[in-house]
């Protein structure tokens, strides 16, 4: 059984009872890391459950990628395309906050993806100071701009050694409205340099999906509607190497896929120049 809210409503039973109720053969559930762990609850209850990974974040683990990841990758490498032209014209630092609390996936792609010269992301905690040496590097070379693709979740070295508990504490008494201004007010305290905050915020969530998004939901779910003729259940459809696969539900909840530091995707970043504040 689930755990009851504060209200003292068990939301799985309540969800087991109207399965039942409306006797339904299977449930095909889609969502992100909350959803799964709920879908495999369900299973664990006996409901035939599949589920397809629909989440932004990009951060299920059991597949290469989830549908919804590449249409915001899109918008947030727009908006940081769109910026060059007044960083440049005005010779100004601007920072571009990317949606993402605990996982680095959007910025890192948006940030490649669009030229930015630094990428802050919760996986890799930052140094302020690793920041304004790149800055100053670029300047010295002659390049009067500089743009930083944050994450909503960067994190300093400091706050990163800090206990959970205590962190939490030292986010919330926090003057500043999110990350990106705490981030642009101690750059212009350390060198002098103007700053810009941009925050796409929740219109990176809305839109016309990609074509590929289009592509990738359809083939998970005509995948995950053979599982329902076959009587399958128990998987959360994904894609590996481009091939559809079946993952059990119990190996996919309360997993967190997150970027490797030490992974082929920073690295080959790093050797384009582009700096992750470490």
């Amino acid at each position: 059984m689930g755990v009851p809210d504060e209200n003292g409503l068990d939301k799985v039973e309540a969800m087991k009872q109207n399965y039942k109720s409306w006797n339904l053969d299977c449930l095909v559930i889609l969502g992100g890391n909350g959803t799964h762990k709920t879908a495999n609850l369900l299973s664990e209850e006996g409901l035939n459950i599949i589920t397809l990974p629909k989440t932004i974040d990009n951060d299920l683990w059991g597949t290469d990628i989830t549908f919804g990841f590449q249409s915001v990758v899109d918008i947030a490498a727009n908006v940081i395309d769109s910026i060059h032209t007044t960083a440049s014209s005005h010779s100004r630092v601007f920072i571009v906050e990317i949606m993402g609390h605990k996982v680095g996936w959007l910025t890192c792609y948006a940030g490649i993806a669009s030229g930015a010269d630094i990428i802050l992301i919760p996986e890799i905690p930052y140094d302020i100071n690793s920041i304004c040496d790149a800055i100053d590097k670029r300047s010295k070379q002659g390049k009067r701009f500089s743009i930083l693709a944050v994450a909503e979740g960067a994190i300093s070295k400091e706050m990163a050694k800090l206990p959970r508990k205590e962190l939490k504490n030292q986010l919330k008494k926090s003057v500043y409205p999110s990350v990106s201004y705490e981030i642009g007010a101690r750059i212009s305290e350390k060198i002098g340099q103007e700053v810009r905050v941009t925050i796409p915020g929740h219109m990176q969530r809305g839109g016309s999906p990609c074509p590929y998004d289009r592509i990738l939901s359809s083939r998970l779910g005509a995948a995950a509607a053979k599982n329902v003729l076959e009587k399958r259940y128990g998987y959360m459809v994904g894609i590996k190497n481009n091939e559809i696969v079946n993952v059990p539900l119990k190996e996919v909840a309360g997993k967190l896929k997150t970027v490797d530091p030490e992974g082929s995707l920073i690295k080959e970043a790093k050797t384009l120049g582009i700096c992750f504040g470490d």
